[in-house]
This record gives structure tokens, sequence and C-alpha cells, in this order.
């Protein structure tokens, strides 16, 4: 199967390129030169994953990547900048990215990181109808999540976190096994990444359906509280 990508890169001789190198590795790609566009795409046509730098001309890559999420897309988003600061990539991936690739990167390390998030990407829309009652339902095979009888839009990471809790609801899942199991157990970003998705996490549970709570265990990790709350 051809995965196919938005590429959204304001910079020619950066984005002509980087297209061709792709497509050279087996992939379809659209390149796009502005956030707008972007946002409009994303919206028409369903991508396999979106490349996305954050400095564009008209609106910033992180406001794009906010807007793509708040209109329901849970396709996996990588940013592409040469802003390498912690607080970059945290403000990054807490607008709804999944990774975050700092300029300049290797072409094979960017496949690498384009095979890892859309093998925990499965496109909803063909699957058995949602289930009629109340409460969290994670359906790990199909990698969907409802509140009640609606489905919530989850990045790929923010699925696998849930999922992990899930699992083991009712009991603590520490951070070293989060990170071992979500990301990798080489991975050497910082931790606060698994703190903005569970952060997001908890907004997008916040629903009247749903009882399940992500409970923090100061200093040790988090667990998935399925006792009704008061």
């Amino acid at each position: 199967m051809v995965r196919t990508l938005l590429l959204v890169e304001d910079e020619e001789a950066i984005g002509r390129p980087l297209q061709r190198a792709l497509e050279r590795e087996g992939y379809d790609v659209v390149w796009v030169a502005s956030g707008t566009e972007a946002i409009e795409r994303s919206s028409t046509k369903r991508f396999d994953a979106v490349l996305l730098d954050l400095q564009l001309p008209d609106i910033d890559g992180t406001d794009v990547c906010r807007q793509i999420r708040d209109r329901g897309a849970d396709t996996p988003i990588i940013m592409l900048t040469s802003r390498g600061a912690e607080i970059d990539r945290v403000v990054g991936l807490d607008s709804g990215a999944d990774d975050y690739l700092t300029k300049p990167f290797a072409l094979a390390e960017l496949c690498a990181r384009i095979r890892a998030v859309c093998r925990r990407y499965t496109p909803t829309g063909h699957e058995p109808s949602p289930p009629s009652t109340k409460g969290l339902h994670v359906e790990e095979a199909s990698r969907r999540v409802f509140a009640g009888n609606a489905e919530l839009a989850l990045s790929p990471k923010e699925f696998d976190v849930l999922a992990l809790l899930w699992r083991n609801a009712g009991t603590v899942v520490s951070r070293e096994h989060i990170i071992d199991t979500v990301w990798d157990e080489n991975w050497y970003g910082s931790t606060k990444t698994l703190d903005v998705t569970v952060s997001r996490l908890r907004r997008k549970l916040a629903q009247p359906d749903v009882t399940e709570r992500i409970v923090t265990v100061r200093g040790v990790g988090f667990r998935l509280d399925t006792s009704p709350q008061p």
C-alpha cells in the first residue's frame, strides 16, 4: 500500500527536493507551501501522515496543527522545524503533534519516524457501529475510543497511552514503562512529552458519559481510575 503524505513547507529549496526524495522512497507526496492550504487539503483528503513545518508565511505551524485537530482529524502529524529548544518541542506536541524532528535531519530518520507513526494509525470510517452504552470504551483492534456512543478523535500517541492505561485499569503504570512502550526504550527526549500527551487525553475524556479519569501518582506514574466520579 502506498502511503500518502501531506508535506507543508514554504521554502521551495527544501520542499521540492524533499518531495522528490520521499517519492523515491515510495510515498505519494502532496506538497503545499502555506498553512491555509494545509488546513484546506487536510479537510478534503485523508492523508497517512502530515509533515508540518513550523515557520510558515501565513499561519504558525502550531496553529495549523491545532486547527487540523480541532476539525477532528486524527492523522499523524510530524513537525519539521529548526526550533530545537525543549519548550518549542513541548508547545508543538501540546498543539497535537505526534512527533517532532529538528532540522537538519537525515532522510532515513524521517522515513523511520513516518513508518513509526503510520504503524500506530488506523483510519476510521469503515469500522463496526459504536457501542450504545455509557462510559469509556477502548477498541484496540480497530484503534477506536468511544465516550458513550460518541467516538473520540485521538492521535496515535494519545491512543497508545490510553490503551496501555486501559489494559492496566485500576493499577499504576510507571512513567518509565509508558515511555518504553509507547515511544521507545531508547527514547532520549524530554519526559514532558508524556505529560503533554496525558494532559490532552484528560481534556478529551472530560465528557458527560465518561466516569473514567487518569490519575497522577506522584513520583511513580499514572492510573486509569474506573470508579464513578462524585
